[in-house]
């Protein structure tokens, strides 16, 4: 829809749409009263900073500061040259023809003028609305490197990774997204060193999305990944700007949503979700040590429970002698059979994370440590399970702690009890039948066109250079290739 010329029918359509919105701030005042013109002032309260809009904009429309020889607004068509002339202070203003576009940014915090006899209105930048800063990141925490975490401001955002990367070859791209929330979203990418085949598929993707709103990057993350069905993450999640801008120059993507404080990394492979931000801020062989840990703490957490069943259940012959006394002794007055065991101390388990989460954080913490200490010694002198099962479990939870990833330990609990299922109905058979239905699956994923196992299958793609950054990770120096996101013609980041 354009914008009339007639102010009084551009008038009506905005009160009309915006009936009932007290917060809409809106005046209609004489700018030249010679020719008895008007013009007509709109924003959002709370959403727009008053102070920019009164000093830099009323005070000086209304004190006359725009009058030139002609009269005031004399040429509409030219009105964003006539407010430019007149000292407007505001650097971001533009002419907007579309009534549509003009009610969007009234919506997103800036302030809208109509004229009369203009066909445009003007667009004055003066988002303001309430925000906390750049936060501290609660969930990848690090002992050391930055702990900045992106803001839910998008602008602050996309400020952090120009802070990081202060290159040209940055891009922002800006768009929409939702039909009702009108979701502002950044695709950033490095424009020399992104996959050309990528960067197409991640805007087509998002080109093709139809839906109500978007109010979080998890919601927009399931919209674009590849296997919906799939519980293993296919894009990365992270709320910092240092990981990010790694990302970027490696060649991914990031995609930031406003009103969340997370950026989306694409595409991901499996090894992705093993590397943290620390393991480049200190000496390579103590994180290699980590990255290791990392990698069997995550087949802990994935098949302990299932292994404890098969073998004590099935094959308790496997265990020492004096081993499989005690776990039998231990077991002699329990009513349950061993798989039940387990479910009950997971059901219990998941119940104090998600208790540990919901409540306040310093409380948090104390309900999932003595509430674990609590309901095992409970368990245990009532004689409902048997101390070795509170082990395993206790183990199985830490190691999923271990994991620098949460949407990937969300993954193993599922998987881990489609393990303990088959190695409940099978034994060992059952055990490493679930292993490798898992293997298989997570070898036929792919995220945005690239192998989800990457570099551990395809890996002579890259010449096998990826695996210095997969089980350990070596020096720098010796990592002179980007890995395999990233364009072959820009494949070099160090001499």
């Amino acid at each position: 829809m354009k914008i009339s010329p007639i102010l009084d029918e551009n008038i009506k359509y905005i009160e009309d749409l915006f009936k009932d919105a007290n917060d809409l701030v809106k005046r209609k005042f004489p700018v030249d009263a010679s020719n008895n013109r008007f013009a007509y002032i709109v924003y959002i309260d709370g959403m727009a900073e008053r102070e920019q809009v009164e000093a830099n904009i009323m005070r000086r429309l209304t004190a006359g500061a725009l009058k030139t020889n002609e009269g005031f607004f004399n040429h509409p068509m030219s009105l964003l040259d006539t407010l430019k002339e007149g000292g407007m202070t505001t650097v971001d203003l533009r002419e907007e023809p579309d009534m549509s576009k003009a009610v969007h940014s009234i919506l997103c915090g800036d302030t809208i003028i109509f004229a009369d006899g203009a066909e445009v209105a003007v667009m004055v930048a003066t988002r303001g609305f309430p925000n906390r800063g750049v936060p501290e990141t609660d969930i990848e925490v690090v002992v050391q490197g930055s702990n900045e975490s992106f803001s839910e401001v998008l602008r602050f955002s996309t400020a952090l990774l120009r802070r990081r990367l202060k290159d040209k070859h940055l891009k922002i791209k800006q768009s929409i997204v939702g039909e009702r929330s009108s979701t502002d979203i950044a695709v950033c990418y490095m424009a020399d060193v992104v996959r050309p085949d990528i960067l197409a598929e991640v805007e087509a993707r998002l080109a093709n999305i139809s839906v109500d709103g978007i109010l979080d990057a998890g919601a927009l993350q399931e919209l674009i990944e590849d296997d919906i069905m799939s519980p293993f993450p296919k894009c990365q999640i992270t709320q910092r700007p240092d990981k990010a801008a790694s990302g970027l120059m490696e060649g991914r993507v990031a995609i930031l949503v406003d009103n969340s404080p997370t950026a989306i990394l694409v595409p991901a492979t499996l090894n992705s979700f093993f590397q943290a931000s620390e393991d480049y801020s200190q000496g390579w062989e103590i994180m290699s040590l980590t990255r290791i840990m990392r990698f069997i703490a995550a087949f802990f957490a994935l098949a302990l429970p299932g292994l404890y069943i098969a073998i004590t259940t099935f094959h308790p012959d496997m265990l020492p002698m004096i081993l499989s006394f005690k776990i039998s002794a231990a077991r002699d007055a329990i009513p349950f059979p061993a798989v039940v065991e387990i479910l009950i101390m997971e059901f219990a388990f998941e119940l104090l994370r998600e208790a540990g989460i919901r409540l306040p954080r310093p409380v948090g913490s104390s309900i999932g440590i003595i509430g674990g200490l609590i309901v095992g010694e409970a368990a245990v002198s009532a004689g409902i399970v048997s101390p070795s099962v509170v082990i395993i479990v206790a183990l199985t939870g830490i190691a999923s702690f271990a994991i620098p990833n949460y949407s990937l330990v969300s993954a193993f609990r599922l998987a881990k009890f489609l393990i303990l299922a088959l190695a409940a109905a099978l034994g060992l058979f059952g055990f490493w039948a679930a292993l490798i239905i898992i293997f298989i699956h997570l070898a036929s994923l792919k995220s945005f066109g690239l192998p989800y196992m990457f570099p551990f299958a395809s890996g002579e793609i890259n010449g096998y250079g990826d695996f210095k950054d997969t089980l350990f990770r070596l020096p720098a120096m010796f990592m002179k290739k980007r890995p395999i996101y990233a364009n072959p013609k820009e494949e070099d980041r160090q001499d």
